[in-house]
């Protein structure tokens, strides 16, 4: 096994365009938890960063477009909020489904830093050399 302090973290460029949400996300949640790797270890955070691009062209199958909505409660009495998903930015969706689908525990939050979503086709980590992996 590797310790954590010894990794060095790749780099993979995602395009979703054309791509289901719910499949893109859990490949984005396999490859940030690392489990594509022999050294996987569920209590390191041992997973890929993850660029992803086109995110505003990512499929909704069937009706999800405008019947789907996010329940979110502000923590006051009554603050209880329901957002459509048409309302939100494509970057926040994939985000949501990524989250949904990566483990609850102290590494989601250390796991999701390691997520970078744009929704055109251009990003910023080019020096990174991120490798492009197909879904």
């Amino acid at each position: 096994m590797v310790p954590p302090h010894q990794h060095t973290r790749d780099w993979f460029l995602v395009d979703v365009a054309g791509q289901p949400l719910g499949r893109a996300a859990s490949r984005i949640a396999w490859l940030l938890r690392g489990k594509y790797k022999p050294t996987f270890a569920p209590q390191w955070n041992l997973g890929a960063a993850v660029v992803v691009i086109n995110a505003a062209q990512i499929r909704l199958t069937g009706k999800k477009a405008f019947q789907k909505t996010y329940i979110r409660h502000t923590g006051y009495p009554g603050g209880q909020k329901f957002i459509p998903l048409h309302r939100m930015s494509p970057e926040a969706v994939i985000r949501h489904a990524v989250k949904g689908m990566l483990p609850k525990n102290r590494l989601q939050d250390r796991m999701l830093r390691n997520l970078f979503i744009y929704a055109g086709p251009h990003h910023p980590h080019t020096a990174q050399q991120p490798k492009p992996i197909a879904l």
